[in-house]
């Protein structure tokens, strides 16, 4: 039914008041300023600018109906959500995809056994703490996809749990941000069954992985910032605070979990801009002092707190890994010295002058060898060598790598011993087999014609016209002049005369080369893939074979978290290589292709990470309509047409506007990324896509009031129209604290074909979610969508 225009009477008196901006701010809305209620009335005053939709309050027993509504479908929605993500959590029995990391990092925490990960602490320590929790030791690495789970007594069940129920509590919190944004029931069915049907959001929180926990928090950071703005009239009461800060811990548990919640921070963050640029207008009649006093609030809830936060979870990280392990590499021998049993406390040895050492590669783990072949005299792409003897990297112990370090100039023959080399002392290495001297110079490398050759020469050479050709220094990574030790005192070595950095690679060499690896000078002296330690000394003479044990040292916490940040940023970085599953940030909207975390050629069953197609293609269709919708009401208002009743327009800024901001957030920033990326990446920006799906709904079919008779003042002028944006009619209808938007049937109908139609696709796609029933080659092809690289499709 067309909305009824309330025209004033003639020589009524007008009252004008300032209106809210025309281009409202992007935060979350909150009920209490949406268009609620039962909205019949339009105000239509030509002389007094935008027109606006005038709400008839609830009663209270309407409101108690509505409420009880809400709570009827809100346990629906909670009982499904978890059916769906504790079905057969038990199949399969066995390790699917990356559980081989993080149930193998819960294995660590519960043997205390340090080790490195790109990612931040928390969600792994909450599966260790279910293993620990269950009685379980550890003793299970989770070697290989496929490994059996019961034959090796592994609580499997109980660390599934722990994502299946943050998988399954996530829907509800998304049913309830869009209740308290102040959208229908229709809407906040549409949103919620959007991820409580999805697939993709299926699979990966009902396995041991890190995105439940992620996701999760992600959405609980968004519920608590909807519900702090909903009190923004009501500044620094109880219910104030405990929302601001229930958004910080949320925001501390998202970061804290994957460095991808930065996206949650930059959502929440922008939105909080503008609301305290917002905060700054002078009419809102706000003190400096005052404004200050929110400024404060918000920077340590939401900047302060999360970061203690964050690092809490770091320091229990270390507290925990308290013994040597698998990660020890990836740390310095300072950091090294702090883990119990470690190598470098264990065996670790002073290194002298003279000693005959074997030197080995940090990343390839290849030792520095030499041998009496040399290198052709022309390489396959035309470039001539020195033909010198060939230095390479070998993967093996051999005599060849064998080298003894010198000084520059000889000390005196009965004053050889027990000289130590430190960092920063200017060396010589002299190959024991060959009886040559190590040295670079200014010719290509075999591979890098931008890098130097490294071979040896005679000693006659080397104590002649090219002495300063073989000069290396002994640069210590942690740049001081320590003595230098073997195991843990990692060095690179610099050629002195040209300042290039030894380094290797995995590429190997022809087979002129025997397939060794290439070793040359790079001219990138401080890359951190320079780097070299000493594995031994050979023949070391009685005195200097036992060594006093050191002690496990202490260095302070924040030394330890500034190493490791750097360690976790720089392999993150490192994670280039090509995946056969990876896909790019184009093909995630449109889910182009999936990933396959699992199969068994017995039964022909699968588990293939696949969103819902149906549901994807909706919301992302929704966020181009929504997009659309912001790009018309912003020319329009160039044209002084007013479409939008104003109260209508805010809402769908402050609110859709907030999930477009969120959604952009945690989507666009992949685009600039160079590590692999997968689907499951999407998963954050696919549940606010949900979001705005259903403030798109609500926006078309919640309120017969969305379409307004428009208001158009072609011959105003600059000046008169200005001042028509600063006036309103004044209403004098008073809204009750609680109210509820309308569900018209037209609104029930689509959502209600919207998610029956997402339940079938569900269901069609529920054999790849759970890895049950195996299908036949024709019902694997039915359900090949775009590029899914399905197995038994033949």
């Amino acid at each position: 039914m067309a909305p009824k225009i309330a025209v004033p009477e003639k020589g009524a008196k007008k009252v004008k008041q300032p209106t809210a901006p025309s281009t409202a701010s992007t935060t979350a809305v909150s009920s209490a300023e949406a268009p609620v209620a039962k909205a019949d009335e339009i105000i239509d005053d030509s002389s007094n600018g935008p027109i606006y939709l005038v709400a008839k309050p609830l009663t209270i027993a309407e409101a108690r109906k509505e409420e009880r509504y809400y709570n009827f479908a809100l346990f629906m929605v909670t009982i499904l959500s978890f059916w769906t993500r504790f079905y057969m959590l038990y199949h399969p029995d066995q390790v699917v995809f990356d559980e081989v990391h993080f149930g193998k990092f819960a294995s660590y925490y519960l043997q205390r056994t340090y080790f490195f990960d790109v990612h931040p602490p928390f969600g792994k320590l909450l599966f260790a703490l279910v293993g620990w929790l269950v009685g379980y030791d550890g003793s299970f690495l989770f070697e290989n996809i496929g490994d059996g789970y019961v034959q090796n007594k592994v609580p499997y069940l109980a660390y599934r749990a722990l994502p299946a129920l943050l998988g399954s509590l996530t829907v509800p919190v998304v049913f309830l941000t869009m209740k308290d944004s102040g959208y229908s029931l229709a809407a906040c069915l549409v949103s919620a069954g959007l991820v409580l049907f999805d697939n993709g959001h299926i699979t990966q929180t009902r396995l041991i992985l890190l995105d439940a926990t992620l996701i999760f928090s992600m959405t609980c950071a968004l519920y608590s910032y909807v519900k702090f703005m909903r009190y923004r009239n009501s500044p620094f009461g109880r219910k104030w605070w405990k929302w601001l800060l229930l958004t910080g811990l949320s925001l501390a548990c998202t970061i804290s979990t994957k460095y991808v919640g930065v996206f949650a921070f930059v959502s929440i963050g922008l939105a909080v801009i503008i609301d305290l640029w917002n905060l700054l207008d002078v009419d809102r009649g706000l003190s400096l002092k005052k404004y200050a006093q929110h400024f404060i609030a918000r920077a340590f809830a939401l900047i302060v707190m999360p970061f203690m936060i964050y690092l809490l979870f770091f320091q229990i990280h270390f507290w925990v890994l308290s013994k040597s392990g698998p990660g020890d590499d990836f740390m310095s021998p300072e950091f090294q010295e702090t883990l119990g049993d470690n190598e470098m406390a264990l065996l670790s040895k002073p290194i002298n002058y003279y000693d005959t050492i074997d030197i080995k590669h940090k990343d390839t783990g290849a030792y520095l060898h030499s041998h009496p072949d040399r290198y052709p005299l022309r390489y396959d792409d035309g470039r001539i060598s020195s033909q010198g003897q060939q230095v390479t990297g070998y993967p093996h112990k051999d005599a060849n790598n064998n080298w003894v370090i010198l000084p520059t100039v000889d000390f005196p023959e009965n004053d050889r011993l027990g000289h130590p080399v430190n960092g920063g002392d200017v060396v010589q290495l002299y190959h024991t087999v060959t009886g040559t001297y190590l040295l670079t110079h200014d010719v290509a490398s075999p591979y890098y014609p931008t890098n130097q050759e490294f071979t040896t020469v005679s000693p006659d050479d080397a104590r002649g016209p090219r002495h300063n050709d073989t000069l290396f220094e002994i640069r210590l990574n942690n740049g001081k002049k320590d003595q230098f030790r073997t195991k843990g005192g990692f060095f690179k070595l610099i050629h002195v005369p040209t300042k290039v950095a030894m380094w290797t690679h995995t590429k190997p060499l022809p087979e002129w080369g025997y397939g060794q690896q290439e070793i040359n000078g790079n001219k990138n002296s401080q890359q951190v893939s320079n780097t070299w330690l000493v594995d031994e000394i050979l023949d070391l003479q009685d005195d200097r074979l036992n060594v006093e044990k050191k002690k496990v040292k202490h260095i302070p916490f924040i030394k330890k978290w500034l190493e490791l940040q750097i360690a976790m940023f720089r392999h993150n970085n490192a994670l280039t290589s090509s995946h056969p599953y990876s896909s790019l940030p184009p093909e995630w909207p449109f889910m182009l292709r999936g990933v396959s975390f699992w199969t068994k050629n017995e039964s022909r069953a699968q588990i293939y990470l696949v969103g819902n197609p149906l549901g994807w293609w909706f919301a992302s269709c929704c966020l181009a309509v929504l997009s659309g919708v912001f790009v018309a009401d912003q020319l329009t208002r160039r044209r002084r047409y007013y479409v939008l009743a104003e109260n209508v327009r805010n809402r769908l800024y402050n609110s859709a506007g907030f999930f477009l901001l969120a959604w952009a957030a945690h989507y666009f920033p992949f685009y600039i990324m160079g590590r692999q990326l997968f689907l499951h990446h999407y998963l954050p920006a696919h549940l606010i896509s949900a979001l705005a799906a259903g403030a798109l709904l609500d926006f078309f079919y919640g309120n017969p009031g969305v379409f307004p008779v428009a208001y158009h003042a072609p011959g105003a002028t600059p000046k008169t129209a200005e001042k028509k944006k600063g006036e309103q009619v004044e209403s004098s209808v008073q809204r009750p604290p609680t109210m509820y938007p309308p569900s018209s049937l037209i609104s029930y109908l689509v959502s209600g074909v919207i998610i029956g139609f997402v339940c079938g696709v569900y269901w069609f796609f529920k054999p790849f979610t759970y890895g049950d029933p195996g299908l036949s080659v024709p019902q694997v092809l039915m359900r090949k969508w775009m590029n899914f690289d399905l197995h038994f499709a033949k």
